[in-house]
């Protein structure tokens, strides 16, 4: 079978820097028995194509992205067709797909991720906030022959919308990021937090310090651990100092996800402030190496509360504090969410994506 992925980007010719690791896996996995051509729309600057863990990447790389996009697939079908297009978030890869899969005849799968249906016009996020957005949204949808989701709560988005949508998990590959078993917290030890995302206004970062501040006032000794790209200007960094919080953060900067591993391992609890998440991957991942997660409810972490993660209300800064306070102190709860939340991960990992996306491949070219 021939496919053509249509992607943002995430498929840097590294395979390490400037990746989507679950995309990585799922590529991986499909070029083992079929022909993956991935069209990148934002990787480079400049059009090129390199060879990627047994695909080929067609990095478009130039304006105007949709327009060249399109003309780089069309060209590629010609040379052999396409049996099925498959593009990975809406507004632009999916109208992408739409696109050509009405010049083609070809189907077309699109999975709805990120803020492909989120609205939050006051820190500009998400494809609903404009019209503009929610425009090629609704091109995206129109042209695809099936769309898929990655959560249950953003599958009920979808519903809201009126958009029919599977819900459809991209998991973890346990061969690149095997399981650990939860490990149990050494009695009276100060307890290791982990917060891993780009300083963003959606990953909401001021929450997660202003727990971290309710924490302290409450009498929990910790340390914080922040890894994700500035992308404020150490906006976050200053009111980290602002609440008194230089003693017990630690702001890592960006860490390749190779080097990751060692950190998460080292955590007790996951923190998760975001005000939109489709799925999180991080909480797959933390679970997978046995670790819990307490967060806002979003994506998965909705999905899986109460037994295999801990949620509370976006924007719950005391609510954040008290939940991961309340499970710092009871430790056979701690390591049964945390064993709750691996169990789910396990079932749905990047081999059973794969698979579901190769039967979703053949019930559409049938």
């Amino acid at each position: 079978m021939k496919v053509a992925l249509i992607v943002p980007g995430g498929v840097d010719r590294s395979g390490t820097e400037r990746v989507i690791p679950c995309l990585l896996w799922l590529i991986e996995r499909l070029a083992r028995e079929h022909e993956v051509h991935v069209f990148a729309l934002r990787q480079e600057p400049r059009p090129a194509r390199w060879r990627l863990l047994g695909a080929e990447v067609h990095n478009i790389g130039a304006r105007p992205l949709r327009a060249r996009a399109l003309a780089a697939i069309l060209a590629e079908h010609r040379r052999a067709p396409f049996d099925v297009l498959h593009a990975v978030w809406g507004p632009g890869p999916g109208v992408v797909a739409a696109a050509a899969g009405r010049l083609t005849g070809r189907p077309v799968l699109t999975h709805l991720t990120g803020g492909d249906l989120a609205a939050l016009p006051d820190i500009r996020y998400g494809a609903r906030s404009r019209w503009q957005g929610r425009l090629w949204l609704r091109f995206a949808v129109a042209g695809a022959s099936r769309l898929t989701v990655p959560s249950i709560a953003m599958q009920r988005a979808a519903g809201a919308l009126g958009i029919e949508a599977e819900r459809l998990t991209y998991g973890v590959a346990l061969d690149r990021w095997p399981p650990a078993a939860p490990r149990p917290r050494a009695a009276g030890s100060p307890a290791r937090l982990l917060h891993i995302g780009s300083l963003n206004r959606v990953k909401d970062q001021g929450t997660l310090l202003r727990a971290a501040a309710a924490l302290r006032d409450q009498g929990v000794g910790f340390r914080l651990d922040i890894v994700g790209e500035d992308t404020l200007g150490g906006e976050v960094q200053r009111l980290a100092s602002t609440l008194g919080l230089d003693d017990v953060v630690v702001f890592h900067g960006f860490i390749p996800h190779h080097e990751l591993r060692a950190l998460v391992e080292s955590a007790h609890v996951l923190l998760v402030s975001s005000r939109h998440e489709a799925d999180p991957i991080v909480l797959l991942e933390a679970a997978v190496a046995g670790v819990p997660t307490v967060g806002t409810a979003v994506g998965h972490i909705r999905d899986w509360a109460p037994d295999a993660a801990i949620v509370v209300p976006v924007g719950d800064a005391a609510g954040l504090a008290c939940a991961t306070a309340a499970l710092l102190a009871d430790e056979p709860r701690r390591l049964r969410t945390a064993d709750a939340a691996q169990t789910r991960a396990l079932a749905e990992d990047a081999d059973w994506t794969a698979r579901r996306v190769v039967e979703i491949y053949e019930e559409l070219t049938e």
